[in-house]
């Protein structure tokens, strides 16, 4: 008599949708150092949050950049650049829309450290040269951006 496997039943994955901003300005990109957060504290991170509820990416990206360094970004103005699939070092996967705007003092403002309780610091570096503690998902981000890449996978 012929056995049969019974197929797992796995529960649907359930990944947080970032958002993520390549904020440029010639040929530097804006990092954030993380600090007091218990996630990649210690590291450079783009500026970036999650979805929230109900919320559009455009509408999140928009908050987040105003939220973590104080600029206005208008609607029209970011552009998709690339997707990350990232899984952390703990294993939990993340997918991250990551955006691109031309920094503009004039239209934006200039970049503070809106949330110093969550980042000690924020700073512009050449994107060809981000620091060695750049977060892998960040490095990832603007590394698909500079090679043109739609989608790219990160600690998997």
């Amino acid at each position: 008599m012929p056995t049969h496997r019974i197929p797992t039943v796995r529960a649907a994955p359930t990944h947080p949708v970032d958002v993520l901003l390549l904020l440029t300005d010639g040929d530097h990109v804006l990092l954030a150092l993380r600090s007091g957060t218990g996630y990649a504290d210690g590291q450079w991170n783009l500026p970036s949050g999650k979805l929230e509820h109900g919320e559009d990416a455009l509408t999140a990206l928009r908050r987040e950049a105003a939220e973590e360094v104080g600029l206005r970004l208008s609607a029209d103005e970011p552009r998709l650049v690339t997707t990350v699939h990232h899984r952390t070092p703990s294993g939990h996967a993340r997918v991250g829309l990551t955006f691109q705007a031309r920094h503009d003092p004039a239209r934006h403002g200039v970049p503070v450290n809106a949330e110093p309780h969550k980042c000690a610091r924020i700073e512009w570096f050449r994107w060809d040269e981000l620091p060695a503690s750049t977060y892998p998902y960040s490095a990832a981000c603007v590394t698909a951006w500079r090679a043109g890449v739609p989608l790219t996978l990160s600690g998997w």
